[in-house]
């Protein structure tokens, strides 16, 4: 039998969010399109459930905690009886000694162009990084932006970087919705069609108060439209200027702050919005805005980064800094119907571009690679 693919799913024990989810939907698509390729996901032993359940793929509990300050000492140790013909690292940073090849994905090097996000335990594991990139016998981006970050920050040649984009969630789909539909969202009423929607954590990088200016900009020219914008996601780390933003302008039921929303709630915010925004000025790829393109949402976004590969022409793209850019794009896509309608159409069409399947297939011809 040939040996098997390694893939480290250890972080999945320990939280949710985005490269736990990118690990889970890649193993699934793995599994699939590769029925007579056995793998082996490496699970913390404190993990309640299995990863995916498929008859190539055979769970293996490990007990070295994932980001572990003597992970580099005891993950080899416990890898190295399983034999396995490589090891896929999601989480950027790899066994730094091995007697087997390794392949690591980077997301996004958000933790060099903003260091003040790492805590010291984050710091010390990401701290890593270099060394990862120059022992990795293959390296995986998510997007062509990360690449280019890639060689500009920690210079790697781009030759060495496989872009594979990754997909949204299986689950989000265009809805059909109820004239004036409404529900009830973390415990505010909002009504379909009457709402402006970001999704994404509140920290700095993700460029909140750009929006929220231009929101004031949108309201005192035209106070009867009805604008209301709705943030939904987690608080992250500097987010109290933010909220002193809002009360300085003096915003009151016109901005929302959902908080964290659960999928179905998700699937119903993307859906029913009148339009999205994301003014990030950094993305390693940028998940809601291909999320928002699912549910066929008219969208804005920055030109930052990797936005612009996401959308295509699916979306405005609007300088990140730029507030009365914003608030033009904002009242442009409020008020024209026929242009939200265009790029619905043409949301659905790019975001088709992007499937698990498609990257577990490009990632499989990585890992042959390796071996060849």
């Amino acid at each position: 039998m040939d040996r098997p693919f390694a893939i480290d799913a250890r972080l999945n024990a320990y939280r949710g969010g985005g490269i736990p989810a990118y690990t889970q939907r890649l193993v699934a698509a793995l599994a699939e399109c590769a029925p007579g390729q056995h793998f082996l996901v490496l699970q913390h032993r404190r993990a309640q459930a299995p990863l995916i359940s498929a008859p190539n793929v055979r769970e293996v509990r490990l007990w070295t905690p994932p980001h572990h300050r003597f992970e580099q000492l005891a993950l080899p140790l416990e890898v190295w009886r399983l034999r396995p013909a490589l090891l896929h690292s999601p989480d950027f940073i790899p066994p730094l000694r091995r007697r087997w090849p390794a392949v690591i994905t980077v997301h996004d090097l958000a933790f060099l162009r903003y260091p003040e996000i790492l805590d010291t335990g984050a710091r010390r594991y990401y701290g890593q990084i270099r060394a990862a990139v120059a022992s990795a016998d293959a390296i995986v981006a998510d997007s062509e932006s990360t690449r280019y970050d890639l060689q500009e920050l920690l210079g790697v040649p781009p030759e060495r970087v496989t872009v594979i984009y990754p997909a949204g969630s299986p689950g989000l789909h265009p809805l059909m919705l109820a004239e004036g539909e409404r529900r009830v969202v973390a415990g505010t009423l909002l009504e379909a069609n009457h709402f402006i929607l970001f999704v994404s954590t509140l920290e700095p990088r993700k460029n909140v108060p750009t929006l929220l200016r231009a929101l004031r900009l949108c309201l005192d020219r035209e106070p009867g439209a009805g604008y209301r914008l709705v943030l939904a996601g987690a608080r992250g780390w500097l987010d109290d200027p933010i909220f002193a933003l809002a009360r300085d302008l003096r915003l009151g039921d016109s901005l929302v702050v959902l908080g964290t929303v659960d999928d179905d709630e998700l699937r119903w915010l993307y859906n029913a919005c009148r339009l999205y925004v994301n003014a990030s000025l950094y993305e390693g790829f940028g998940l809601p805005a291909l999320e928002a393109l699912q549910c066929g949402a008219a969208s804005a976004v920055s030109n930052a980064s990797s936005l612009p590969e996401v959308v295509g022409d699916a979306a405005l793209v609007v300088p990140p800094l730029d507030v009365e850019a914003w608030a033009g794009a904002i009242a442009r896509l409020w008020h024209d119907e026929m242009l939200r309608a265009q790029l619905r159409e043409r949301a659905l069409a790019q975001s088709a571009r992007f499937s698990w399947r498609r990257a577990a297939e490009e990632m499989l011809a990585v890992y042959r690679s390796v071996l060849t």
